[in-house]
């Protein structure tokens, strides 16, 4: 699989690494020999010596740009770019049931969502790209949701800001793809669960499609949509991840790729 993709030695940078699918992309990319570089604000504490964490807040310029010169000063350059950092705050536009409460979207939802998932992508993007654009090389991957394409019930910011990023991704391989620099996206459906989905986030969700957190779950496990049967597994998102910063989809830009078993809107 390493000569196939060939990319070891590859520099890599991943937002978002250090939970989720993000530390899984971090794995795989290492599994395969590329360097990478964590951007999160935690440290998972995993050793390599092909990794790089960097405690980074992405939806500051400063940060960031202090984070890929450091990045350039232990590698050298940069290959690729995967914008995975994200949150997901569900939230109602109106609560019905009680106005003004706890799960009804705020400003400060709003700006926290937007700032991380669409600002990110803007302020990394650029400061990477101006290094691919200088050498007239790499890969820019944004990771989307199944919900920028479906939209998602209690999780309209979130969503929104997942269009946006396909929009972003489209745009951007129209402008770099002149400087032989491709920009695709991927857009998970249903998948494993992982630390993340906190009981707070499914307390939340629940409440704002007015079932409860175990109806809530058992959708989690509902398969009657998905052809294929089951959700996603982390690894497989990787996969995908690893095969568009290789060569292999060296013709491949300006999409978004909705890797979700083939679910649909049923």
């Amino acid at each position: 699989m390493e000569n196939w993709l060939a990319i070891e030695n590859k520099i890599i940078i991943v937002t978002g690494g250090s939970s989720g699918i993000g530390e899984v992309i971090v794995e795989e990319l290492l599994d395969v020999g590329a360097k990478v570089a964590n951007f999160d604000l935690n440290d998972n504490q995993k050793k390599h010596d092909n990794l790089l964490f960097l405690q980074t807040d992405v939806s500051s310029k400063e940060n960031v740009e202090q984070a890929v010169a450091k990045v350039v000063e232990r590698f050298g350059t940069v290959d690729g770019l995967v914008n995975n950092a994200g949150i997901n705050i569900p939230r109602l536009l109106v609560d019905s049931k009680e106005p003004n409460s706890m799960f009804e979207l705020t400003e400060e939802n709003f700006d926290k969502m937007v700032s991380i998932n669409q600002k990110s992508l803007f302020l990394v993007s650029q400061a990477v790209g101006r290094i691919l654009v200088a050498k007239k090389d790499g890969v820019i991957i944004n990771m989307s949701s199944e919900s920028g394409l479906e939209g998602s019930e209690g999780q309209s910011i979130y969503a929104a800001t997942k269009a946006a990023a396909n929009s972003l991704t489209r745009s951007w391989a129209k402008e770099l793809g002149k400087s032989n620099i491709r920009v695709v996206g991927i857009a998970p459906g249903i998948m494993e669960a992982t630390g993340l989905r906190t009981i707070a986030y499914e307390e939340a969700l629940a409440y704002t499609r007015g079932i409860t957190v175990e109806d809530l779950r058992a959708g989690y496990s509902k398969t009657t949509t998905i052809p294929l049967g089951r959700s996603g597994k982390l690894k497989e998102v990787a996969d995908l991840v690893c095969f568009y910063l290789s060569n292999r989809a060296s013709y491949i830009t300006g999409v978004t790729t909705n890797i979700a078993g083939g679910k649909t809107r049923g």
